[in-house]
């Protein structure tokens, strides 16, 4: 019987569970219909991917969009347009935005702002704090939605619980893993005068191992005290990975690429405010214990951490200056040379950006290259060479700290739910994102 298909990707080695292998994916209404020879079958459109990856869907799930209140800086349409221009097809977004994500009201708009308006799939924590905490176990579930953000550090935005007695309120209510960014704030409170007047190097020596350690340690104190699941976010230190590796039973973990490929004090000395993170990226020897976790499985996904400011804004002296920086469109080609370069296989880029994703945060349908899952892909070219520019990125803050930057391994395109949204450098479709769904969010 001639199969019929929406279209078929033709010739390019898949990568997956299962391995390598040159095969066609027969797409069908959005989702992967067959996995195979296909060389019988006819479709609307065929697209040769031959000597091209095709890898499930990379996943960012770590980002800020900065709508609503901040646009400047960002929005919705013009980071996930970034976000596809680099190879991603769905993002978690951040919910310190103005207002602050922590009502139904605020959580209802901004879905609305998203859908087919976003140029990939998306997701959106809601913020915890102190004033929602009876409403999050209904908020968490609110379709779109990959869970509880708590700040326990202060970073952008307002969002702030810093106390255990009010993490522990959160705790107790909430049901799904709640996403946490770790840095104790008595801490950095007590350390802020090691800060030097337009010094970015003094960044780390302010917010410290210790004060990341400390969180990390008292988060997975109230998880096994409340019999819950965390994630910690933007992992900086050693000492976290070494901490984390005993405790995988109630703790995931994230990395992030510029904890991966930066160093201080080289990076501040090179590129000033521009390398300003929260948490900071720190010296080599932090570097090398992330790739540790990266070797030894103890970190389950990546993600950019992408916040970006003006650079009006960055160029203000330090610390008046606003820690962050764009990274989702460049999440993909940095990730691809390192696995050009060795660092990791490709089997194990995929499981950290689209396979861990979907395992953690329990998603439907996404995460592999699978019949009767949506068609998302990533295709990447490992043997293209480019140079990252600030030309080249899309979001509205129009830089990146990778600018001059030459890297092996780029994505070539990207596929959301079928339909072939960037290709060859280019918007090939409207944009049309869906909230992601998750099996804890499926209503009846």
């Amino acid at each position: 019987m001639n199969q019929h298909f929406d279209s078929i990707l033709k010739s390019g080695t898949v990568v997956n569970q299962d391995g390598e292998g040159v095969r066609d994916i027969g797409i069908k209404g959005g989702r992967i219909a067959a996995i195979g020879s296909l060389g019988q079958a006819s479709a609307g459109e065929v697209i040769d991917c031959k000597g091209l990856h095709i890898l499930p869907g990379v996943m960012d799930t770590q980002v800020h969009f900065r709508e609503p209140g901040l646009t400047q800086k960002e929005d919705l349409e013009t980071g996930s347009r970034s976000a596809v221009m680099g190879g991603v097809t769905a993002v978690f977004e951040m919910p310190n935005t103005n207002p602050l994500t922590v009502t139904e009201a605020a959580f209802t708009d901004k879905v609305k702002r998203g859908r087919h308006r976003m140029h990939c799939d998306f997701a959106f924590f809601i913020g915890g704090t102190r004033e929602n905490v009876q409403d999050l176990p209904e908020l968490e579930r609110a379709p779109g939605c990959a869970g509880v953000k708590v700040f326990i550090g202060s970073s952008t935005g307002a969002l702030l619980v810093e106390d255990d007695e009010s993490l522990r309120r959160i705790f107790q209510v909430i049901r799904r893993r709640a996403a946490f960014h770790a840095e104790d704030e008595h801490r950095l409170n007590e350390r802020k005068p090691l800060r030097i007047e337009n010094d970015p190097r003094s960044h780390p020596v302010w917010r410290d191992e210790t004060a990341a350690l400390m969180a990390t340690e008292r988060l997975v104190n109230l998880a096994r005290e409340t019999g819950k699941r965390i994630h910690v976010l933007h992992i900086s230190t050693k000492e976290e990975i070494l901490y984390l590796r005993d405790h995988k039973d109630v703790a995931s973990c994230e990395a992030t690429p510029h904890h991966l490929t930066m160093a201080a004090p080289e990076c501040y000395e090179r590129l000033g405010t521009l390398a300003q993170m929260n948490p900071p990226v720190r010296s080599a020897d932090h570097r090398a214990g992330i790739w540790y976790g990266i070797e030894q499985g103890i970190i389950d996904v990546l993600g950019s951490d992408h916040a970006p400011h003006t650079l009006e804004e960055k160029a203000k002296a330090y610390p008046a200056s606003p820690s962050g920086m764009t990274g989702v469109q460049t999440l993909v080609p940095l990730m691809l040379d390192h696995v050009n370069a060795g660092r990791l296989s490709l089997a194990r880029l995929v499981d950290l950006t689209s396979a861990g994703p979907a395992r953690l945060f329990n998603i439907a349908c996404k995460g592999r290259i699978a019949a009767g899952y949506d068609a998302d892909f990533t295709v990447v070219d490992l043997k293209r060479g480019e140079t990252i520019t600030n030309q080249w990125i899309a979001s509205r803050a129009g830089w990146t700290p990778y600018d001059g930057v030459r890297v092996q391994g780029w994505p070539v395109g990207t596929f959301v739910r079928g339909k072939r949204v960037m290709w060859q450098g280019e918007l090939a479709t409207p944009s049309t994102g869906e909230p992601v769904r998750f099996l804890e969010t499926l209503k009846p």
